[in-house]
């Protein structure tokens, strides 16, 4: 026997799952390293990558040492233990004895563990998730945008090699500009300027605002886009923040004082 829909009756939209459209964009990065370097030789893999004092074996080695640790602070976090200090030295050890094409194979197997282990974690304990990180305490959200944010700028170091017009994709670029406060608290460099810098991004719309003293380098992110000092994509505000914005990997149309400053303020790797 069927029954009457009662239409009037609200529709239930599902909350949204916590931090899933941070493990989405961090599957697009994934399956971007892996078609990219997945097929470079070892010479490739031992020439030397964007931060001209590692080799791109080295850059995934990064990577894939970072992927070991996050997973087992993942593991630790959602069983409510505390990762032990001397884990990720030993960790790092191991990942600098290998040689460039284990360097390549086992970082991008490591990879897509942790992307799975992060895919696998069930919505309640996203909803409850907190990992500690240095001063900071992260949500499983917070804890995905950061290995988004590593995994994007040294994806675009391997990428950038062969392709000196490479960008971060437009996808994972939206999510990545949003985590950069975190990170900015860590690379900007006082240059002794007192001035204040707004910057706007289209697509995503975002306004920022970056206030320099001589001993401080303040970072407010939602601040007014209106008539900022600089206006960039997206893509390229973030690799600003890494140090990866030089004249060469620049839209050509990005210039000015602003960013001449703020080079030096984030002066990168």
């Amino acid at each position: 026997m069927t029954h009457p829909t009662d239409e009037s009756a609200p529709s239930q939209v599902p909350a949204p799952t916590a931090g899933q459209a941070h493990v989405d964009a961090l599957r697009v990065s994934v399956e971007r390293l892996r078609d990219l370097a997945a097929r470079l030789t070892e010479q490739q893999l031992t020439g030397r990558a964007y931060p001209s004092e590692w080799t791109v074996a080295q850059v995934l080695s990064h990577l894939g040492s970072a992927a070991v640790i996050t997973q087992r602070r993942l593991e630790d976090a959602v069983a409510g233990h505390h990762t032990p200090d001397d884990f990720a030295p030993g960790v790092w050890d191991t990942w600098n004895a290998k040689s460039p094409l284990a360097q390549r194979d086992d970082a991008l197997a490591a990879d897509a563990a942790l992307l799975a282990q992060l895919e696998a974690v069930a919505p309640e304990d996203r909803d409850r998730f907190t990992s500690a990180m240095g001063p900071m305490t992260l949500s499983f959200a917070e804890f995905v945008g950061m290995r988004l944010n590593e995994h994007a700028l040294h994806t675009w170091d391997v990428e950038v090699v062969a392709d000196p017009t490479a960008t971060i994709p437009t996808a994972v670029a939206a999510l990545v500009v949003d985590n950069l406060d975190l990170i900015a608290r860590f690379t900007g460099k006082p240059t002794g300027d007192t001035t204040i810098i707004t910057v706007a991004t289209p697509d995503p719309q975002r306004g920022f605002t970056i206030d320099l003293t001589p001993e401080t380098v303040r970072f407010t992110p939602g601040a007014s886009n209106t008539a900022a000092d600089l206006q960039l994509p997206a893509e390229a505000f973030a690799r600003l923040v890494y140090g990866r914005l030089d004249n060469e990997h620049a839209p050509v149309d990005v210039h000015g004082p602003a960013l001449e400053i703020l080079r030096r303020v984030f002066p990168g790797p």
